[in-house]
């Protein structure tokens, strides 16, 4: 599904955001990848939706090997990667329909497959009640949900939660961390980096440790630190 072989990212300012990082990822698995602030956690998400390239190494995804793909083979790529982030990036003039609906007309859906859909996932997050609002009408929590659903309506095979508990008050995170282990239990592969130990701690899943651009620990059920 994902397999990153001796990884390494140099960026073009010198800094070196990872080291021959090793990482294979199944399907339908749920993975947290942790560490500290700087710690090459944003570089492996980037890498993985051919933002950025790596230095050295390579990295596969679905079977694709990413160094081989052209600037017109990426939007294809990520189609089967959806995306979530801290900061929601909702278009805040759209309808909470009309923001979700977005991701399939790019795809060139059909029209007729639009609202079915878009109602699906809005029905999964729990927020078919609210198709007209528009984000600034929605709580944090909503507006993630939100962003959840356009990230899964195009039924990728990998969602990647970059943060996504991180601007929530605790009683709503935890409502997020619900509907990602639905999503993942539905069979979408599911990669979250995090800084919430709590979270982590509590709901035992794999652990990938980043620490300086390295991999520290690699755990089944893992915890957010040593410590822990």
């Amino acid at each position: 599904m994902i397999e990153m072989k001796k990884v390494g990212k140099t960026y073009p300012n010198g800094v070196q955001a990872l080291k021959d990082i090793n990482i294979h990822i199944d399907k339908e698995e749920f993975v947290y990848v942790v560490g500290p602030s700087g710690a090459g956690k944003t570089s492996i998400i980037k890498l993985i939706i051919r933002e950025v390239v790596p230095t050295e190494g390579t990295i596969h995804v679905n079977g694709t090997n990413l160094g081989d793909l052209t600037k017109k083979q990426i939007p294809y790529l990520r189609r089967k990667i959806g995306v979530v982030f801290q900061d929601f990036k909702l278009f805040p003039k759209l309808s909470v329909f009309e923001n979700i609906a977005f991701a399939l007309e790019v795809t060139e859906e059909p029209p007729d497959r639009i609202k079915p859909r878009v109602m699906e996932v809005l029905d999964l997050v729990k927020l078919k009640n609210k198709t007209r609002h528009k984000p600034r009408e929605l709580s944090g929590g909503e507006q993630q949900r939100v962003a959840m659903a356009r990230a899964v309506v195009n039924r990728p095979a990998i969602l990647i939660a970059d943060e996504p508990t991180g601007n929530l008050d605790p009683e709503t995170a935890w409502s997020i961390m619900g509907t990602l282990e639905d999503i993942n239990h539905r069979g979408t592969t599911v990669v979250m980096a995090t800084h919430n130990s709590h979270i982590v701690n509590h709901l035992k899943k794999r652990v990938i440790a980043i620490d300086d651009g390295n991999v520290l620990r690699d755990e089944w059920r893992g915890a957010y630190s040593y410590e822990a």
